[in-house]
């Protein structure tokens, strides 16, 4: 009876022994998904929103414009505002040019992303070329109730000059 009475014991030490290790094991996988839930819910509530496609701003056309490419008027052509100050859209025949009048600069913006919407066009500055188109004699001054803006494109190339319309205060109206 004392043989079997020790494998008794020795069984029930094994088969506790497995349950402690089973109730061990279940609590450190509880403590492992409680910390992995956290640590998701935490960077889902801190990861900044994937940005959604750059959308399209509306550029209206600027009334009373004048435009004048190696001193003639350009047969086609229309310059267009945003509500961002400063910056023009000016479709010169096929050719569209971005013109940053703040930091006079001029980018070459490729006319298939300009969708016409009526007399408006739709344009995202996300898609604004990395690099100038290398302009030089870049003059601004006012002229009576316009401010004109002439530069040159490329370093030897045709010039352009736009005559934009001012606000009766003096100041520019885009």
């Amino acid at each position: 009876m004392n043989a079997t009475n020790t494998q008794d014991t020795r069984a029930l030490k094994a088969a506790s022994r497995r349950l402690a290790r089973r109730i061990a094991l279940r609590a450190i996988l509880q403590k492992v998904a409680y910390s992995a839930a956290v640590f998701l819910l935490i960077l889902a509530l801190t990861a900044p929103a994937q940005t959604p496609a750059p959308q399209k701003q509306t550029w209206k056309p600027v009334a009373f414009a004048i435009i004048k490419y190696n001193d003639e008027a350009p047969k086609s052509w229309n310059l267009y505002h945003t509500e961002k100050k400063g910056l023009l859209l000016l479709r010169l025949w096929k050719r569209c040019l971005l013109v940053d009048m703040k930091e006079e600069e001029v980018y070459d913006v490729d006319p298939g992303t300009v969708k016409e919407a009526g007399e408006n066009v739709e344009w995202s500055l996300a898609s604004k070329p990395a690099e100038p188109i290398e302009t030089g004699e870049w003059k601004s001054r006012d002229i009576g109730p316009t401010h004109r803006v002439r530069f040159r494109l490329g370093k030897n190339g045709n010039i352009v000059e736009m005559q934009i319309p001012l606000m009766p205060n003096g100041k520019p109206a885009y």
